[in-house]
């Protein structure tokens, strides 16, 4: 990308008229960094000016005028925000960084002049106020609420004091929050480990090596090897690495990579977050920020979070105690002294794996291609789900070469969507794996899907084969989950379309799919040997299947513990004092009741960056609350003839293409007949809980 950011002409600006390329998918190939300044700035004044009207319309108000007007308004600045973020995750510069933090404080600003406008909160409220008359479709009456509680919640009746404080917060907050994703990015950068020799690697394949040798070669470091940090605590090469010391120093780069005392330490940042949080819930009335935030989540209250979390604790903690004697009985055997660590875990758990039911990961691995997974794995269940095809497409333009852009075709034959698939880490993207939309599906706007899924696969050397993990595996069959929730959309009003539902929801969905990748009809599909293309043996398969239970204390550990720890940041009242990160972080893990110091939590509070830039604040259990409704309702589909297209098109019909259309509690209920229950869920896991009822009654 060109690192200029002055104001392009608008006539060269591709950002500023819709797409003519099939589906509106972004011009990448005429976008440069130039544009987005002037497009931000064009978007935002043409919102402004379209809500302006909306709000200062004579006529009395009507649905029509009011909401779906502003539901039509802000074209432009929607798909530059969808362009400009989507890119900026993936493949970012510095020319992006500060574009980012000139224009993300702004973005925060326009959204308070929208929603502290007192004309426009007073014709919404006139309408929610006489709702009941409007005669409005089911999806109009959501359309409504969701409005009326966004204003409010936004602040709309508030007092003028308590906007200004409230302005001021949301801007603040959101410099901080810039300031800590740029940060993060950094210091995983910063943190990779640098091996001087080959002997220090000793136990990693020899394709690990060769791509650690070219990571360093990218950075000049000709000679040396350099093992990237992905966003979790524990890394993927601590499993095969035998150096105990090269262990230990990498988990420990990883462990301290935000907390160094440089310019990219997160603690201060994430302390004054918390804090500026705190007070703006106390703004509204709420005793803590979980509670102002959980508003419109299907908990409901940290309450109903916490006594959720709470019943995993002792089954997770059991386990975790049986897994540590195991594996200290493991290094005994290996003729060590020395007691169990966070950076031994993985390896040694490989060892014990390997010992109770022979099975090794390096045996694994070449059944796993990338592309083959992805062509006959992942889009192979889809289409025995729900019928659809995917083609490639290379006339599409995309933001790097890395990136592979499939058309997506209905049942029918007919056009669906549009799908990119970004999967390899490099230094410029951040950690983890996501979905998202370039183009959101709307009826009313006449748009179709175009959605990307992003991953941090590490990249084979060139002319080594692209084999990934079955950790890997998994995250290709979850991201596309998201995808099919938004593939599927089928909503009148982009505000409802798709995956803009509640985030205790919204990853329901993409943890419903992964089960897919281990039935035995897909997996045989794609689990081919690389070399010739012969399926996995079945006694291969009967192992993985057989060892699918191990080391669920450490898995399912390290989640709960770091809900735990965010439920804990966001529990805070605003008369707290400035947090000192570090003796927070060890109280609060102190108190989960699990066994934190051999197995830490999966994000430590200075690498969270799902719940301190991302959107998930008091938000990181809805990844074991959507585990547990998804594996209600794949217990349902096994009792009905598991992977049909019967039961493939019941679930799309009645969750995928409902974004958020009807409350999230009824719309399961519909589906599976009853509140959501814990036991499928601990069963999964190979775990066990004599009470399964979660009481949550949404």
């Amino acid at each position: 990308m060109l690192a200029s950011t002055s104001l392009a002409a608008p006539a060269s600006n591709p950002l500023l008229t819709p797409s003519s390329l099939p589906y509106q998918a972004p011009p990448f190939d005429r976008i440069k960094d130039s544009d987005y300044v002037p497009a931000f700035e064009k978007g935002m004044a043409e919102h402004l000016a379209e809500i302006r009207r909306i709000a200062n319309d004579k006529a009395a108000p009507t649905f029509e005028n009011t909401i779906v007007a502003m539901e039509r308004s802000g074209q432009l600045l929607n798909r530059v925000q969808n362009v400009f973020y989507g890119v900026y995750s993936a493949d970012k510069d510095d020319a992006m960084d500060a574009i980012d933090s000139k224009e993300a404080p702004r973005l925060s600003q326009h959204q308070d002049e929208i929603y502290l406008d007192p004309k426009l909160f007073g014709r919404v409220r006139t309408l929610w106020e006489k709702r009941d008359t409007l005669s409005l479709t089911p999806e109009q009456a959501m359309l409504l609420d969701v409005y009326y509680k966004q204003f409010v919640h936004a602040g709309a009746e508030l007092s003028a004091s308590d906007q200004k404080t409230l302005r001021d917060l949301n801007t603040r907050l959101t410099k901080l929050e810039t300031a800590y994703g740029q940060k993060l990015v950094a210091s995983a950068k910063a943190g990779a480990l640098v091996v001087d020799r080959k002997a220090a690697l000793d136990g990693m394949d020899d394709g690990a090596i060769a791509a650690a040798a070219k990571a360093a070669e990218g950075r000049k470091l000709t000679g040396k090897y350099l093992i990237p940090l992905q966003n979790t605590t524990q890394q993927p090469a601590l499993a095969a690495m035998k150096d105990r010391a090269t262990r230990k120093a990498l988990f420990d780069r990883s462990w301290t990579r935000a907390e160094r005392g440089d310019a990219n330490d997160t603690r201060k940042t994430i302390a004054e977050i918390a804090r500026l949080r705190a007070q703006k819930a106390a703004l509204f009335g709420y005793p803590d920020y979980a509670a102002y935030a959980l508003y419109d989540q299907m908990a409901r209250t940290p309450e109903a979070v916490n006594a959720f979390i709470h019943k995993l604790v002792p089954a997770t903690a059991a386990e975790q105690h049986r897994e540590v004697a195991a594996l200290q009985k493991v290094i005994a055997a290996d003729h060590q002294k020395f007691a169990l660590q966070p950076w031994d875990w993985t390896h040694y758990a490989e060892q014990l794996r390997k010992q109770e039911f022979a099975l090794d990961q390096d045996e694994i691995k070449p059944y796993f291609e990338l592309h083959t997974v992805l062509t006959d794995g992942v889009f192979y269940a889809a289409n025995q789900l729900y019928g659809i095809t995917f083609r490639p497409r290379k006339d599409i333009p995309v933001y790097n070469p890395d990136v592979m852009v499939y058309e997506v075709r209905d049942k029918d034959g007919s056009p669906l969507g549009l799908m990119y698939f970004d999967y390899f880490k490099r230094d410029n993207k951040s950690g983890g794996a996501w979905m998202s939309n370039f183009v959101g599906q709307s009826d009313l706007l006449k748009t179709r899907p175009v959605i990307y899924n992003v991953a941090n696969f590490t990249k084979a050397a060139p002319g080594q084969p692209q084999l990934i993990t079955s950790d890997d595996v998994t995250t290709m069959f979850h991201e596309f989950g998201h995808a099919l929730h938004g593939l599927f959309a089928s909503q009148t009003y982009p505000t409802l379309s798709g995956t803009s539902v509640a985030r205790d929801f919204v990853e329901f969905p993409s943890q419903f799919n992964e089960n897919w990748a281990m039935d035995p009809k897909v997996f045989a599909h794609y689990a081919k040997h690389y070399k010739t293309g012969a399926p996995m043996p079945q006694a291969l398969f009967d192992k993985i299947k057989k060892a699918a239970h191990f080391n669920q204390g450490y898995a399912l550990g390290e989640i709960v513990a770091a809900a735990q720890l965010d439920m804990s940041w966001h529990e805070l009242p605003a008369s707290a004092p400035l947090q000192n990160v570090d003796a927070f972080e060890k109280k609060a893990l102190d108190e989960t009741g699990l066994d934190v110091a051999h197995v830490p939590p999966r994000y430590r509070s200075s690498y969270f960056l799902h719940i301190w830039s991302n959107g998930y604040s008091a938000g990181y259990y809805a990844y074991l609350w959507t585990e547990m409704l998804d594996q209600d309702v794949y217990s349902w589909f096994m009792k009905h003839g598991g992977l049909t297209r019967e039961n493939g098109q019941r679930f799309r019909d009645m969750i995928l293409s409902k974004g958020h259309t009807m409350d999230y509690g009824p719309m399961f209920r519909a589906f599976y007949g009853k509140d959501p229950e814990i036991g499928p869920m601990l069963s999964h896991r190979g775990l066990t809980d004599t009470d399964t009822d979660t009481g949550t009654g949404n």
